[in-house]
């Protein structure tokens, strides 16, 4: 496919969606191709749970859950090993990249993003790093709250079956002891969490572009998007 113009390329690229669907691999490379940047925002709310159940707080306890996403340093690195990993997660100065995949944080991550004091400042941290431009991020609220000016915003589907098998599959490689039922009622979980929540709920901007990936190769969507991107351009 030919390459679309650099020099026209939107500021900044939101791509949402459920758990699983792909929005990190995609959003990587899409941004390797253009020479962008790639955040994770889904890292951020990742960190603040494996730290809270680090610290011993009570996920429940969301006052304390408040004040530890306002003093927690999370930082997203290069990769510094050819472990499977996109990128360092660096967390109050510690390597922490798989440490925020475990089911224990699958387990609560939702209910700790739902707390307004922890969206507040993961959404203040999110558009100052966006500030600069040239940036791919991705969420779930990305082009409907943290950025809704996005010139491309788009939304990555997939059923649940599908998404549970590629995490499935994902968890094996690493030498994690999983179920794959286990897997599909976790996301099932979280979806509801997320599409249901009042603030920021996860759902598709009116203007995004929404891509039904459990038919396409990780290729093919990249492809589709570049695609989008050569038709702004």
């Amino acid at each position: 496919m030919c390459q679309p113009d650099l020099h026209k390329l939107p500021r900044n690229i939101a791509i949402d969606g459920p758990a699983a669907s792909g929005k990190s691999t995609i959003g990587t490379l899409v941004a390797n191709k253009i020479g962008y940047m790639c955040l994770d925002t889904g890292i951020m709310y990742r960190a603040v749970a494996f730290q809270a159940l680090k610290e011993g707080i009570d996920i429940a306890d969301k006052e304390a859950v408040e004040r530890l996403a306002e003093r927690i340093e999370i930082n997203i690195r290069p990769a510094s090993s050819k472990d499977g990993r996109q990128f360092d997660v660096i967390i109050n100065g510690g390597d922490h990249t798989w440490d925020i995949r475990t089911p224990e944080v699958n387990a609560v991550v939702s209910e700790v993003s739902v707390y307004a004091g922890v969206r507040r400042a993961m959404t203040l941290q999110q558009r100052k790093i966006a500030e600069k431009g040239r940036i791919v991020m991705i969420g779930r609220d990305i082009g409907t709250v943290v950025l809704p000016d996005a010139e491309l915003k788009i939304y990555l589907d997939a059923s649940v079956e599908v998404r549970a098998q590629r995490r499935y599959i994902e968890d094996l490689s690493h030498g994690k002891d999983v179920c794959l039922q286990d897997v599909i009622e976790s996301l099932r979980h979280r979806d509801e969490i997320d599409s249901g929540r009042a603030l920021a709920p996860l759902k598709a901007a009116e203007d995004a572009v929404v891509i039904d990936s459990d038919k396409m190769t990780v290729y093919e969507v990249v492809e589709y998007v570049m695609g989008l991107l050569k038709q702004r351009g």
